[in-house]
């Protein structure tokens, strides 16, 4: 096995609208080069695995700007070379800056993906830096919380 950390963070995007947007995470989504990240009948590919956090974990976006990270999970896992990672939330609270509340959803109500291909190594810990922000929806006063490709960070640390 080797070690897989699990870190988020915010790009810009809408943030600044916000007083506080805490993202709940409970879980991952881990797939291999040969799984798909989405099934459209809501099956779940062979080759992805879910692993459950101990404990939900919570992030608020507005202090995950910049450099900031906020580490979520850290385990052992199989040694290979995966494709995707998915992060499984459940719920998001949000404020605006002018104290009122805030819809923000996922897309589709779906894991929030980040196709970045990273390898899990033997003695090594894989630092893996998912960054999503929330995006305003036109006029509608909702916000989606979607993955910034080019955010995403994968780092390995010999241990």
């Amino acid at each position: 096995t080797g070690t897989l950390a699990t870190q988020v963070t915010d790009q810009p995007g809408d943030i600044s609208d916000f007083e506080s947007c805490v993202v709940t995470i409970v879980g991952m989504w881990l797939g291999t080069e040969d799984a798909e990240a989405g099934d459209e009948e809501g099956e779940e590919p062979a080759d992805r695995e879910y692993f459950e956090y101990d404990e939900p974990q919570e992030a608020d976006l507005v202090d995950l700007q910049g450099e900031n990270t906020a580490l979520v999970d850290e385990r052992e896992i199989e040694l290979s070379t995966y494709a995707f990672l998915q992060l499984d939330t459940d719920g998001i609270e949000a404020t605006l800056a002018d104290g009122n509340s805030a819809t923000v959803e996922t897309p589709g109500e779906a894991p929030l993906t980040f196709n970045q291909e990273f390898d899990i190594r033997e003695d090594t810990r894989t630092v893996f830096t998912a960054d999503f922000t929330p995006v305003k929806r036109g006029q509608t006063g909702s916000y989606v919380l979607q993955p910034v490709p080019d955010g995403i960070t994968v780092e390995y640390e010999e241990e």
